[in-house]
């Protein structure tokens, strides 16, 4: 019988997508921003931290999980591939079948860089305005000690 593996390489710890969701959330009440959910994913795509506040919506969770695994799938903020894209729907659309509906082009969606500038994830959110979810997980991306890709949020988020 073959030997088990000792131990997988995790380039996103469990321990990091905790802060990031709880920075996030704390952010979100500090700024009185609706009630969010916040999905953080590996840089394979698959859920590391999930939270999903009281009064979120239970589809939300679909959303911010599709938000970060668009950002995942074509290298860039969902709030970049929607600018993207915006004069070309179609496309967009096809993204969406492509991946069986688990990409979605709204802001919210941010990738995470390790200090070497390498993408380890994202994390998506769902719940305010999409420019509201994107502040939210930058301020969590960037409690964690790691770097949002953006690094801004959209500059009239608050409107």
């Amino acid at each position: 019988m073959p030997k088990t593996v000792d131990s997988l390489k995790v380039t996103l710890p469990l321990a990091a997508a905790s802060t990031i969701v709880d920075a996030t959330l704390a952010a979100a009440r500090a700024n009185d921003l609706e009630p969010l959910t916040v999905v953080v994913l590996d840089a394979g795509g698959h859920d590391v931290a999930v939270k999903r506040e009281d009064g979120s919506g239970i589809v939300r969770v679909e959303i911010a999980r599709a938000k970060a695994y668009g950002a995942l799938g074509m290298g860039l903020s969902s709030r970049g591939i929607g600018e993207r894209l915006g004069k070309r729907p179609i496309f967009a659309t096809s993204l969406s079948v492509i991946s069986n509906g688990r990409l979605t082009v709204a802001a919210g969606g941010v990738l995470i860089k390790d200090a070497d500038g390498d993408v380890i994830g994202a994390v998506g959110i769902s719940g305010d305005t999409s420019e509201k979810d994107e502040f939210a997980a930058i301020q969590g991306i960037e409690a964690s000690g790691l770097t949002p890709v953006p690094e801004a949020p959209d500059p009239n988020w608050r409107g």
